[in-house]
């Protein structure tokens, strides 16, 4: 085989590897809309406290598993970076998806990845002030930019109103659970380097060993009602807790970290198509608004989008 023949072979499978790789963020990130889309469904039988602890519970094993056999982690030397796990769990799992599960109670999918979508410009901040990273004021720029779209969507259009009426409830959970995504966020960056798998599946086990006491102690967890409330519950453990982390961190063995982050913002838009395919009611406003905070969002990032690409 002649040297460019090789060549050519293996610029073949390079384009293979990063097709595979990019599909595989498009898979994890649907999957992540997907549980806006679920858990909405879900909450209508069951409290977010109860639909938190099922999830972790049976995402945890697979996880656990996988880690295992893929990963082959040195577990007790894991286990010493226990109050790094300790505050990951409290963070990402247990305070994002309570916060979050608690704010789909009061408010619909729409508005809620809406507000979602600036987190991205929020973490650009934190990271300045908890990191060091450097704050220009292009991206001080585009967190202002995202945070009038975020007025617009919460406010429906009418800012006015806003200003006089106030956050709703719904509203208010799901700044909180950007903040506290945003604090997982910038704990995981301070942390020791640990496999991600790994990681996300002990994270499962001490949210499980988190939870599992609260529900007793509110009357125990709540059960699936019916067939579909099950099907659900086994759609949310599998795909935004399971598949969307295996996915995700397959493609990081190919595309780098900061070019696979610009994919996150298509959970916002995969949540708003499911919604709007599904039919369901929404406003001019939004969709304006949804647009600004995106807009905002890539401005405030521009130039990590420099870097990615």
């Amino acid at each position: 085989m002649s040297v460019g023949s090789v060549g050519a072979t293996q610029d073949a499978a390079a384009r293979r590897s990063l097709l595979i790789a990019v599909f595989s963020l498009l898979g994890a990130t649907l999957f992540w809309a997907s549980n806006y889309i679920i858990g909405e469904a879900v909450l209508t039988t069951m409290d977010p406290l109860s639909l938190v602890l099922w999830r972790w519970t049976l995402a945890a094993v697979p996880l656990l598993a996988i880690a295992h056999f893929v990963e082959r982690p040195k577990w007790r030397e894991m286990l010493r970076a226990w109050p790094w796990l300790l505050a990951l769990s409290c963070t990402g799992l247990v305070g994002y998806n309570l916060s979050l599960y608690a704010a789909l109670q009061y408010s619909d999918a729409f508005s809620a990845s809406l507000i979602n979508a600036f987190n991205p410009a929020v973490i650009a901040v934190a990271a300045a002030v908890f990191l060091g990273q450097r704050l220009t004021r292009t991206a001080v720029g585009g967190v202002v930019i995202a945070l009038v779209g975020v007025f617009i969507v919460v406010s429906g259009g009418d800012i006015g109103a806003l200003l006089e009426t106030g956050f709703g409830l719904g509203q208010l959970l799901m700044f909180g659970a950007v903040g506290i995504w945003t604090a997982y966020t910038i704990i995981g960056r301070r942390s020791p380097p640990l496999p991600p798998i790994t990681s996300t599946s002990i994270q499962a086990v001490v949210t499980v060993l988190i939870l599992a006491p609260a529900t007793l102690v509110t009357g125990g967890p709540q059960l699936p009602v019916s067939a579909d409330a099950l099907t659900s519950l086994l759609l949310i453990a599998l795909f935004p807790s399971v598949l969307s982390y295996l996915l995700w961190n397959r493609a990081l063995a190919v595309i780098p970290a900061a070019r696979a982050g610009v994919f996150l913002n298509l959970i916002t838009v995969f949540t708003v198509a499911f919604t709007l395919l599904a039919g369901q009611p929404f406003t001019v406003g939004q969709l304006v608004g949804g647009g600004i905070v995106i807009v905002g969002v890539v401005v405030a990032n521009a130039q990590a989008f420099r870097r990615a690409f």
